[in-house]
């Protein structure tokens, strides 16, 4: 598998409570258990590396609706080969990284927010509630040696622009390289995407996620 794959592999099954990967030819399957979130099948190639055969022969072995199969390229290639039976996600992923260095910035709160950091089972968490309570904006990071990996990183529309998905990401960076981590991996959506960029991050893939519906 490409290392930056695994290395968000690993993170993120930690991050979400999911089975071992069982590692497979072809990159590896991660059981999640969940209605519509059963089983997800991840190739562990990137860009034109990916190979057409493998996808096909992965998607072809599955028969239950609830399966998902990540792919690191673009869905215009990626849809070329499912058949109808799967559901595509017209906007791609991106797989992004980012090397960590000491970071100095002011974490300062907009008035009358409050944040909460705090560390169960591994995975560092941090939420920012806004001036009456409601949830603003949340965050989570796995740390799994050398990497950590971001997840969940959502921003209530009710509250954005008032820099809180900065602070979360911010809040998250720190507390990895705190845990000793030298990168930190996330896979983030289009609208994400701006954010992370501003921050450092850059892309090194692009994700396509498709879930078999038994069509």
């Amino acid at each position: 598998m490409d290392e930056t794959v695994r290395a968000w592999v690993d993170g993120w099954v930690v991050s979400r409570g999911a089975a071992p990967p069982v590692v497979e030819p072809w990159g590896c399957t991660i059981d999640m258990g969940m209605e519509g979130h059963v089983t997800r099948h991840v190739l562990g190639a990137v860009g034109d590396a990916v190979d057409e055969a493998d996808v096909r022969k992965v998607a072809e072995a599955v028969t239950g609706a609830g399966v998902w199969l990540k792919v690191f390229r673009d869905p215009a290639a990626v849809s070329r080969w499912l058949d109808d039976g799967w559901w595509i996600d017209p906007e791609p992923g991106y797989l992004m990284t980012l090397p960590l260095t000491p970071d100095t910035a002011d974490l300062r709160l907009p008035d009358g927010y409050r944040q909460r950091t705090w560390s169960r089972g591994g995975v560092v968490r941090t939420m920012i509630a806004g001036p009456d309570g409601s949830w603003a904006a949340r965050g989570q990071l796995a740390p799994t040696g050398a990497t950590a990996v971001a997840d969940q990183i959502a921003t209530s529309p009710a509250h954005r622009r008032r820099g809180l998905g900065t602070l979360v990401m911010r809040t998250l960076q720190r507390a990895a390289l705190g845990q000793g981590a030298e990168r930190c991996v996330l896979a983030g959506t289009p609208e994400g995407r701006a954010l992370y960029e501003s921050l450092g991050w850059t892309v090194s893939a692009t994700l396509t996620s498709a879930k078999y519906t038994g069509g």
